[in-house]
């Protein structure tokens, strides 16, 4: 029993209430479907009631319209009021003869007689058929045929209909009496169920309560009790392992870390011995080690203020760099003015050419012009001559045309010699300009390659300055820092002095456990410090090689030595039982 697991036990008692709940759900769900039938077997013994006596109202109606036809022709005989009561007892008919038709369709009852369905389905079709046949004898007015029809087969008819009926209603109620005692016995037979299984559930209650207190309960409560004795510092209790389920893997657990925290324990007694002797061995190297970081310190500043004179030397050079820059930026911008002028005066030029080849096309017109009215002058004072003395008048016109044209030719030859001169030189002149413009070209081009060329050695300066300036404020921030190691390093000495005192306040916390002494692990291996080296000989500050401008008055200034913090006060033994305040003083140190 004990080795029963918990997991097990519990999901039992689970499969066990599952169980009760599912056969209880099935006798619910048994109970609602026979009570469904029941009500069901109820509503089908009420149609067929119903429909039955629909059909018996709807003949006796039939009967009694017929009755009234017959009074009204053997009396009055009046036949509006015979028409009106044979059309109802036509409808009447017709009502009783569907309802007939419905209940004979209607399904068995179970445990009915088939014989008495049989005689009243029997019996009401036969009064149907006497009926119809009374009703076509009063429509053709023979009223002694329907009297005697009425007295010796009708009335018969309606009895044995009525008799039938009667028969089936009281087989009806014994049905209906008989499914009201099978609900009684089946509501009773539930109600003894559900009793039973209540009272099987408080069995089962009760047993998963004791099972569920021997396995878990009581174990739980013991190791309780062994935490508790574990919390008051008595590590010698026993711890007995009695199940292999999840309550004896808990009391292993237990006993696993009742060992682990006893040989912890003893390890923290036998290595608090020790750490006097370790506490004096730290304030010495600490002392050691704050002499050679002042040493440092005092190598940094040297180092420091080469630096700052290397910065100035540097930054006169990247201002310098600077000017020739904006020097070159200045020429470079004028030389490609220069080259835009000449540039127009190219274009300038070849305008010119291009007008004086268009004049020399114009004189050329003007000289074919001269030319051909020159011939035309001379046919004229050919025409003129031949015409004796009537054409000398026009013969002198002539003339005087052909002198004009003759000169007009001449001034355009030395007009075009003249111009064609022009062009030559104009062509030339282009030529030169043009290799001034070449030549402009090489300039500016020349002067850019310069600029650029300056402009990259102003940026190499401004970067070794700023570099040069970065490490300066390295060098800086790392003497600060070496200033601030040093006060470090003495609040670590005073830290020292107080670690034997607490190393007593740890021995007295540890000394409240209960041990047995040949559990003590023995003491650890004392560490022996690391060997000191000598202190390094101080920088010699490096000589300048080109002579620093003037540094800026933030440059200038010596780095500020970061004021040495005053060293801890060693803190006074504390009292055994604060535990908690000598863990704090060793997470601040």
């Amino acid at each position: 029993m004990r080795n029963l697991t918990v997991r097990f036990s519990l999901m039992s008692a689970l499969a066990l209430f599952s169980c009760m709940i599912v056969v209880g759900a099935a006798v619910g769900i048994f109970a609602l479907g026979r009570a469904n039938e029941a009500t069901e077997y109820v509503h089908e013994i009420a149609e067929h009631v119903i429909v039955i006596n629909d059909a018996y109202k709807d003949t006796t109606r039939t009967r009694s319209a017929l009755t009234r036809a017959y009074a009204n022709q053997k009396e009055k005989n009046d036949p509006a009021v015979t028409e009106a009561a044979l059309k109802s007892a036509q409808a009447s008919y017709e009502r009783g003869l569907k309802f007939v038709d419905e209940f004979s369709k209607l399904p068995d009852l179970a445990g009915e007689e088939t014989a008495v369905k049989k005689e009243l389905i029997e019996s009401a079709r036969a009064l149907s058929d006497l009926l119809a046949k009374a009703s076509s004898q009063l429509k053709a007015g023979d009223t002694g045929a329907y009297s005697e029809l009425n007295d010796k087969q009708i009335n018969p008819a309606g009895g044995r209909f009525s008799k039938a009926l009667d028969a089936f209603q009281k087989r009806a109620m014994e049905l209906n009496d008989n499914a009201a005692s099978e609900r009684t016995r089946e509501y009773n037979m539930v109600v003894w169920m559900v009793i039973a299984g209540l009272i099987g559930a408080m069995f089962l209650v009760i047993g998963v309560h004791f099972l569920l207190r021997n396995i878990v309960l009581t174990p739980l409560n013991r190791a309780v009790h062994l935490l508790d004795l574990v919390a008051n510092g008595d590590l010698t209790t026993k711890v007995d392992v009695h199940s292999n389920n999840e309550i004896g893997r808990l009391f292993s657990a237990i006993r696993s870390m009742q060992q682990a925290l006893l040989t912890t324990v003893s390890r923290v007694r036998s290595s608090s011995d020790s750490i006097d002797t370790n506490a004096k061995e730290i304030a010495a190297g600490n002392m050691d080690l704050s002499s050679r970081t002042e040493q440092q310190a005092s190598s940094l500043e040297e180092t420091a203020a080469s630096m700052e004179e290397l910065t100035g030397t540097v930054k006169q050079n990247a201002d310098n760099a600077l000017q020739a820059n904006q020097l070159a930026h200045s020429a470079s911008s004028t030389a490609s003015k220069g080259g835009e002028v000449v540039a127009q005066v190219v274009d300038t030029m070849q305008a010119i050419n291009e007008s004086s080849r268009k004049i020399v096309d114009i004189i050329s017109v003007i000289d074919g012009i001269a030319f051909q009215t020159n011939i035309l002058a001379l046919n004229a004072a050919v025409e003129a001559a031949r015409a004796g003395e009537q054409g000398r008048g026009f013969a002198v016109v002539a003339s005087e045309v052909r002198s004009l044209a003759q000169r007009s030719a001449a001034a355009a030859k030395e007009i075009k010699s003249l111009i064609d001169d022009s062009v030559e030189k104009v062509e030339a002149g282009s030529q030169l300009v043009e290799q001034a413009g070449a030549t402009m070209s090489e300039v500016v081009t020349s002067v850019q390659r310069v600029t650029d060329i300056v402009g990259e050695i102003a940026e190499a300066s401004r970067e070794q300055s700023t570099g040069i300036e970065q490490v300066n404020r390295a060098i800086t921030q790392m003497d600060e820092v070496t200033q601030q190691n040093a006060a470090l390093v003495e609040q670590a000495a005073a830290a020292a002095q107080s670690l034997q005192a607490q190393a007593t306040n740890l021995v007295g916390a540890v000394s409240i456990f209960k041990i047995d002494a040949h559990q003590v692990a023995s003491p650890a291996a004392k560490p022996r410090p690391a060997p000191m080296a000598p202190p390094p000989a101080p920088v010699a500050p490096a000589a300048p090689a080109l002579k620093p401008a003037p540094p800026a008055p933030a440059a200038a200034a010596a780095p500020k030595v970061a004021p040495k913090l005053p060293p801890a006060k060693a803190a006074p033994p504390a009292p055994s039982s604060r535990i908690k305040d000598d863990a704090q003083d060793w997470e601040e140190f």
